[in-house]
């Protein structure tokens, strides 16, 4: 194991927005950690967060020096100045201080979204009617990511070319806007789609809908329709069938879970690993390597 690796807690997946940016923080810049979870919604938080005192929300992080740094904004600090060869924050001093500044509101501002629009991952509402707090927060974001793509966005797609800390912090409010139908104009529409659309966000995705709710937090009473992001290539979990791996693609273990997809069985060492490849094959790079592999041989 790195001697650096880092302990990070967090809440469920699909519903915890602050543990979405904490956990992109990591998978983003290449730094390794163990991902613990803690019971958000199963009332378990407590006593889960007892040895990490004072801390009592996620995300929080414990350094392999025994360091406990909770909060997001601390945590991305602490990294940055840990990591600096990692890029978190833009090299150009006037696009950091702009990110500093855009990650800064996210983390103290937009009440009426963030309370209006819990982050789900499950689909997208129907019908949601936007207050005039809403409405202005939306605004308000969308004035601040064309600010950064105009002036600091030349380098590639993201808030400020390559990725950093501000994408991370702002990947929950694309996920609200995506899951709520929001009303943003096209450019945010187009930034909303590539946050959807990037792996580690799907994959985040697809791990929190391996788990179930009933009820469902944040139920609201509006139809649904489905998840906005792509299309997943279809899966499902079978029982019987003969795998073309002997080895889980994500652990090398051996098999004893298994998905169908085009007609071709795959195994998996636990349910988890098989759940989250079935509800979006194409998240999975390890997965896609096994699967695209065995086709280039088959021509």
């Amino acid at each position: 194991m790195d001697p650096m690796t880092y302990d990070l807690f967090i809440g469920d997946r699909a519903f915890s927005s602050w543990s979405l940016r904490g956990w992109l923080m990591f998978v983003k810049f290449g730094l390794p950690c163990r991902t613990h979870m803690v019971g958000l919604y199963d009332g378990t938080m407590q006593q889960d967060l007892a040895e990490l005192a004072p801390a009592r929300l996620v995300p929080v992080m414990r350094g392999a020096d025994g360091t406990v740094v909770g909060d997001s904004l601390a945590m991305a600090e602490t990294l940055a100045e840990r990591h600096p060869e990692a890029g978190l924050w833009p090299a150009d001093p006037a696009a950091r201080a702009l990110a500093r500044w855009m990650v800064a509101e996210m983390h103290s501002g937009f009440a009426p979204l963030r309370g209006d629009c819990p982050m789900q991952l499950f689909h997208q509402v129907q019908g949601f009617q936007s207050s005039d707090g809403v409405r202005a927060d939306l605004a308000r974001i969308e004035e601040l990511w064309a600010l950064a793509r105009v002036r600091h966005g030349d380098g590639g797609p993201w808030l400020f070319g390559e990725y950093s800390l501000a994408d991370a912090f702002y990947a929950p409010v694309a996920a609200r806007i995506a899951g709520y139908d929001l009303p943003v104009g096209k450019a945010a529409q187009d930034y909303v789609a590539l946050t959807l659309a990037d792996t580690e966000f799907r994959q985040w995705r697809a791990l929190g809908l391996t788990k179930s709710y009933d009820p469902q937090p944040y139920a609201m009473d509006l139809p649904s329709a489905a998840w906005p992001g792509p299309v997943p290539s279809p899966a499902r979990a079978v029982v019987d069938g003969v795998p073309e791996n002997n080895a889980c693609p994500y652990s090398g273990k051996p098999v004893t879970d298994l998905l169908e997809t085009g007609g071709r069985i795959f195994g998996f060492c636990n349910a988890t690993c098989r759940d989250k490849t079935v509800i979006d094959p194409d998240a999975w790079p390890a997965f896609t390597a096994l699967r695209d592999a065995a086709l280039r041989r088959e021509k």
